[in-house]
């Protein structure tokens, strides 16, 4: 089974959709999305997420279905960061989060000073056991950092979701520690990250990603990436 993460096109958020620009990246992401024989679409309930997916399942034939789980994570609010001013939690400035080496593995990442709230916690482990539902669903039942292939199969399945939620459900997948993702890690709009369940045996299952923030739909049609999300030097 492939899995494409793909964060929408470039956001129009006053207008719950995707700017005129964004629906230029959508186009060009159908076009590609095309030749890959997707077999299920899957999208966030929020308008930027489903008009992105839009211009996808046009091209494809393929039906929308909405999963609620995998909507952006808002309320994962930093509050005041001096002198960055209010931040997501995905985007705390790595200078902050690497001092803290310590905490820097996948069990103790919540110790990092100003991850340390009650909620933070409580919507990563919500999305955490989504996943694990959504894959025993589709043939994979998470056991440790493994996954038994209860029903392997053959299948390509496109999530069109968002950033922060991306970057968090593939340090869950992958096991990389939580706050090195979000500080090492940025989804560009409309990219396309694949993650195959790569079976050595008959028995198990290891998500392996074989591309990341993949663009190339845009470079084909002259389009730029969009720096939406990136707070600095992008250019």
């Amino acid at each position: 089974m492939r899995l494409y993460i793909i964060r929408h096109a470039e956001p129009d958020y006053e207008r719950n959709g995707i700017t005129a620009r964004g629906h230029k990246e959508a186009r060009a992401l159908a076009q590609s999305l095309k030749k890959e024989g997707l077999t299920r679409i899957y999208s966030s309930p929020l308008g930027r997420a489903v008009h992105t997916a839009e211009y996808t399942a046009k091209a494809t034939g393929l039906r929308i279905g909405v999963e609620e789980w995998t909507r952006e994570l808002s309320d994962l609010k930093m509050g005041e960061v001096p002198p960055w001013g209010p931040l997501m939690v995905w985007d705390l400035p790595g200078e902050i989060i690497r001092r803290k080496r310590e905490h820097l593995n996948h069990e103790r990442w919540h110790r990092i000073p100003l991850f340390g709230q009650k909620k933070f916690r409580a919507e990563i482990g919500r999305v955490q056991r989504n996943s694990d539902s959504f894959l025993k669903h589709h043939g994979y039942l998470r056991t440790g950092g493994l996954y038994r292939a209860v029903k392997p199969n053959r299948e390509k399945i496109a999530i069109f979701c968002h950033g922060g939620f991306g970057l968090t459900w593939l340090s869950h997948l992958l096991e990389i520690p939580l706050p090195l993702m979000w500080s090492g890690f940025w989804m560009a709009p409309s990219s396309v990250t694949t993650i195959l369940f790569d079976m050595r045996t008959k028995k198990w299952a290891v998500p392996r990603c074989i591309g990341f923030c993949d663009v190339s739909h845009l470079r084909l049609e002259g389009l730029k990436v969009s720096t939406h999300g990136i707070k600095a030097n992008f250019d």
